[in-house]
């Protein structure tokens, strides 16, 4: 099992039937078609490339939010701008994405690693992320879990998280939604009610707090109680890897 598959068929355990989900690709569309094909049948997917309740054939995962297989035998093929509309009006519920920098309070930087005027990365950019980290009702964020990747403040934000914590996201005129929790190659973070900073809430087999905390570059907190995810089954594993039998998002 490679960590990426871990992180696929952890992050799938987080949907719920009759929700709809919007999916980034890669790791978190691949999570999503797993839910819906085990547990979440009623699960509606949603891309951004304007694609509605979509079937991912298992061997045809998309590698584009643009391209024609994305929509197979999908129920709406609106404008892109109509896509992200239904989340304005409040129509998505969970938004499935991931991130190159991630900070305590669960902001999203995809812009530009270092300064944004002469940066030493400079990275794809928004896309759709903004909206679905503003207007979602809940935000799922999947990610490997790298010390270079969780950083104390992210050098832009590109999608905002919790902001400063404290109420300072609803008070930013975001009056809904937020990150829920993190899903990494270690273990599942959340963060806390009151002041909105990341904390520990489950590790995966065989990985320990001391070692998400050393993969991490600011202080965690922890959830009163740290639970230990289920491993991933063969079945699950077996639905996961027809999805992508080249490997191209498994490694």
């Amino acid at each position: 099992m490679t960590a990426s598959e871990l992180l696929a068929v952890i992050a799938s355990r987080q949907l719920r039937d009759d929700t709809t989900v919007f999916a980034g690709v890669g790791v978190p569309l691949m999570a999503a078609a797993l839910a819906r094909q085990r547990h979440a049948p009623r699960l509606t997917l949603v891309i951004e490339g304007g694609i509605i309740g979509p079937e991912i054939a298992p061997g045809r995962l998309p590698i584009s939010t643009n391209e024609m297989r994305a929509g197979r035998r999908a129920t709406m093929l609106p404008a892109i701008t109509d896509a992200l509309l239904f989340a304005q009006r409040g129509f998505v519920d969970v938004g499935f994405m991931g991130g190159a920098q991630i900070d305590r309070y669960g902001n999203i930087n995809t812009t530009a690693i270092g300064d944004y005027r002469k940066p030493k990365v400079r990275l794809p950019g928004t896309g759709g992320a903004n909206d679905l980290a503003s207007l979602c009702r809940e935000v799922i964020i999947v990610t490997p879990h790298e010390k270079r990747r969780f950083v104390e403040r992210v050098d832009f934000v590109t999608s905002p998280g919790w902001l400063r914590g404290d109420g300072s996201r609803r008070a930013s005129g975001l009056l809904f939604g937020g990150v829920s929790r993190v899903v990494t190659t270690l273990g599942i973070l959340g963060f806390d009610a009151e002041s909105g900073r990341m904390r520990i809430e489950a590790t995966h087999p065989g990985v320990s707090v001391a070692d998400i905390r050393a993969n991490t570059g600011f202080e965690l907190g922890e959830a009163p109680r740290i639970e230990t995810t289920e491993p991933p089954s063969e079945d699950e594993l077996a639905m996961l890897r027809a999805l992508d039998p080249e490997r191209r998002f498994l490694g």
